[in-house]
């Protein structure tokens, strides 16, 4: 018998002092059976750190492969984000990055993985894809202060960081997007 999905609940009360943001925000998941927790601690980081109005997970998570794993639409339907996590594909990116205005991919691998795999491909406007990379250790400690079913964040992006206060616990890492090209 096949292995379903995890449901996993966040409630975030969002704050982006930069871009005059706040919010109280509830996002429900789905975690893939072959999810690690990082991957999904890495989605909940990008959907916190790029929120706005239209911003939403794929329907069927990892068992859509053919959806981006977080994206926004319009009110009419027309893509204006699509968010990719982890190392993705160069022909994935390629195909993002003509579908979307503006494409952001946000990993916890070290840059150098995306990087080299990249290397030799071609992609689409690939000076105007934003890369953020999440410290693996900054992912491990958030996930030691969460439910395996979710919890309740304040989450704060500022300057360049992101700060996340959960279970009594004061997280902070680097947030600053870098350009691949």
């Amino acid at each position: 018998m096949a292995q379903t999905s995890t449901p996993v609940r966040f409630k975030l009360q969002l704050s982006h002092v930069d871009r005059g943001l706040y919010e109280a925000v509830e996002l429900k998941m789905a975690q893939h059976p072959s999810e690690t927790r990082r991957y999904l601690l890495c989605r909940l980081c990008a959907a916190a750190l790029l929120w706005e109005e239209g911003l939403s997970f794929s329907k069927g998570g990892l068992s859509s492969p053919d959806e981006a794993p977080l994206s926004s639409r319009t009110l009419d339907g027309r893509l204006t984000l699509q968010v990719e996590i982890g190392t993705p594909s160069a022909e994935r990116l390629h195909k993002a990055s003509k579908a979307a205005p503006r494409v952001v991919v946000v990993t916890h691998q070290p840059l150098a993985q995306l990087k080299d795999a990249l290397a030799g491909h071609k992609v689409h406007k690939l000076d105007t894809i934003d890369v953020y990379v999440l410290d693996p250790a900054f992912l491990d400690q958030l996930d030691a202060h969460l439910g395996e079913r979710g919890g309740e964040l304040d989450v704060t992006v500022s300057d360049g960081q992101l700060y996340v206060n959960v279970g009594g616990a004061a997280l902070e890492t680097s947030v600053v997007p870098i350009r691949l090209a």
